[in-house]
């Protein structure tokens, strides 16, 4: 006895029935430049009813697989026990002329590198029979196979390998999947068993300060690299009520990654409404922050 739930791509309405389901996964791009319009609705609708949430790319394979996987991770704000897929499959225009061996090293180079990135997300791989009977060499699909069949039954999908996730049929335009846990609770534990676990002794890190309004931005470098790649990363902006009237403002913040400015965005505050957070990503090495407002604090959180 297993659970039930959905894929859904800019095909399916933004707020599928999610009558008997237990989870959904959101195409969110393909390739270098395409992202489905409705993926946001799409996993806010899952999300608040209850539903695991995951989200894939559709690859491009003649493209970089680091490039297209830096492209799929940037569209999504990822939370604990989101799951992360790579859909992989190749039948169309911009994958069929690219051989075979190249599509199977860009299988394990975008799962191994996506991993790298979201260590504390389940990773795994979407594929049909025929990829992983015939295209497939090395049976490497990260932390879960998502196998799809035609004509089988829920939770057979005729294969031997570990298998989590079966999509096994199609009805009014929605495809079928089937998973082999028993309860949204099980699936939604395991999808959180990837999260790194703080010891007693692994105690959040603060850098604290304040943005001097005017013209030069305050600048402020970040610890890096592997050590502090891992749990939260995340700068909490927020005002002082230095005023009988609770006062706003703008802070303009970008984020430098070591190779070229991003994230840039201008985030507004007010003194009564309390701090307002910014994801920080694991690469980023420092960050520019900018206002004409008195009273603008800043304290970052990474552990």
């Amino acid at each position: 006895m297993g659970i039930y739930g959905q894929d859904w791509a800019s095909y399916q309405s933004s707020t599928p029935n999610t009558s008997g389901l237990s989870f959904a996964f959101v195409k969110v791009t393909e390739g270098l430049s395409y992202i489905n319009p409705r993926w946001v609705t799409q996993r806010d609708h899952a999300k608040a009813n209850g539903l695991v949430w995951g989200a894939y790319h559709y690859p491009h394979m003649g493209n970089s697989a680091q490039a297209e996987a830096d492209y799929f991770i940037a569209q999504v704000n990822w939370r604990p026990g989101d799951v992360v897929i790579l859909d992989w499959e190749g039948y169309d225009s911009a994958n069929s002329g690219v051989p075979k061996s190249t599509q199977r090293a860009y299988k394990d180079a975008w799962l191994r590198y996506v991993k790298s990135r979201l260590p504390h997300n389940p990773v795994g791989m979407y594929a049909n029979l025929d990829y992983w009977w015939n295209v497939d060499q090395d049976g490497f699909y990260a932390d879960f196979l998502w196998i799809a069949t035609a004509g089988r039954a829920a939770g057979n999908p005729g294969i031997q390998a570990p298998w989590m996730f079966h999509q096994y049929g199609e009805s009014n335009g929605l495809d079928l999947d089937y998973c082999h846990l028993a309860s949204t609770s099980q699936l939604r534990d395991w999808a959180l068993s990837f999260q790194h676990s703080p010891e007693e002794t692994d105690m959040p890190q603060w850098i604290t300060g304040r943005v001097d309004p005017g013209a030069q931005p305050t600048v402020v470098l970040l610890p890096h690299g592997s050590a502090w790649a891992t749990y939260n990363r995340r700068l909490h902006l927020g005002m002082d009520q230095l005023t009988a009237t609770p006062a706003t403002g703008s802070v303009r913040v970008a984020l430098h990654d070591g190779t070229a400015w991003h994230g840039v965005q201008a985030v507004q505050l007010a003194a009564d409404a309390g701090p307002v957070d910014v994801d920080i990503t694991s690469n980023d090495v420092k960050l520019s922050l900018q206002t004409d407002t008195a009273g603008v604090a800043f304290a970052i959180e990474t552990w």
